[in-house]
């Protein structure tokens, strides 16, 4: 059995390149532990952890076993130092002078106790490799396949920042990016052999897949919206977008329109109340020159927004014929 392991810090939000990791260990392995590499109490932020297990939950990602922390194997640690005789290996401290297990250490030991198979990690880890293998097998144990992917790069090919746009899962989540389209990206990159540019043009196009995928009802429940709305919501880019949309058409602002949208509208009543559908409706309109900005107006008080038959599909149609009384 493939045993794997994913062992983020409790730093704040994943970066993607630690959803990335996350990601390929899933998919890797059969058998999945959490891990929590909270050895450095500087680095540990308050509530870390819940908010990557948050997170790790809304990509989809399940684990099979954990979160362990290494916070609470510290004694193990120390027994593992006192078989290898020495607070240090070669150059490398092992224990601090507080008796507590650097990272070397604890890594290396937790995946010998916990049987890992293989350690897929990024690049920026490859140097840790020799080290990890002469660590095992001081410790009387064989090392797992060390697997190192590429890591996730900014478009100017630095190291990504924390601070630009869609760098942490967070911010993907917040700009109403599904997380659909965030796994599908991550599932796209696989194991890269080599760096890669972060494409968030890609994950904006997943995105608007992933809204098409959902059913009416998924839909409704991510934007807290009624179902009836689905039809004005379903041309949205993202959830925010599709949150906006909402708002438009459930809370429209007040307008008075002049008598040169009188025509439009009365067409539009006329057109309504005869039961004609609402595509019908504005092929009708724009067939005799109607001015749909007025009528878009009318029904929302915004100028743009949803494409204009599905905010008329949207409304009950008492609704729609009272909001162009009032706007007349």
């Amino acid at each position: 059995m493939t045993r794997v392991r994913f062992a983020p810090s409790p730093t704040g939000s994943l970066h993607v390149g630690n959803a990335l990791s996350a990601v390929a260990n899933r998919n890797f392995g059969e058998h999945f532990l959490l891990r929590i590499d909270d050895t450095d109490p500087a680095r540990n932020v308050p509530g870390g952890e819940d908010e990557i297990l948050r997170e790790l939950e809304w990509l989809g990602i399940s684990w099979d076993e954990g979160p362990v922390r290494q916070s609470d194997r510290q004694d193990r640690y120390r027994e593992a130092a006192a078989a290898l005789g020495s607070d240090r290996f070669g150059r490398i401290t092992l224990l601090r002078e507080d008796g507590t297990a650097t990272y070397q250490l604890a890594s290396v030991v937790d995946d010998v106790d916990f049987r890992i198979t293989h350690v897929i990690r990024g690049n920026d880890h490859r140097p840790n490799e020799p080290l990890h293998r002469e660590l095992t097998e001081a410790l009387g144990a064989t090392p797992p396949e060390y697997i190192h992917h590429g890591l996730i790069l900014g478009e100017d090919g630095r190291k990504l920042s924390k601070r630009e746009f869609g760098a942490t899962v967070a911010s993907l989540r917040d700009a109403g990016i599904p997380a659909e389209a965030v796994r599908a990206y991550l599932d796209e990159l696989g194991i890269p052999k080599h760096d890669v540019h972060y494409d968030v043009a890609r994950i904006r196009r997943l995105a608007i897949e992933a809204i098409g995928g959902l059913t009416d009802e998924e839909l409704a429940e991510r934007v807290g919206a009624p179902v009836e709305l689905v039809p004005a919501l379903r041309g949205a880019r993202d959830l925010s977008e599709a949150r906006e949309f909402a708002s438009i058409v459930l809370e429209p602002e007040a307008v008075a329109l002049g008598d040169e949208a009188r025509p439009t509208l009365e067409r539009f009543k006329e057109l309504s109340q005869n039961g004609g559908s609402a595509k019908d409706i504005v092929r009708e309109l724009k067939a005799v020159g109607g001015d749909l900005r007025a009528l878009r107006l009318a029904l929302t008080g915004r100028d743009r927004g949803p494409e204009l038959w599905a905010v008329i599909d949207a409304l009950p149609r008492d609704e729609a014929l009272r909001r162009v009384d009032a706007a007349l």
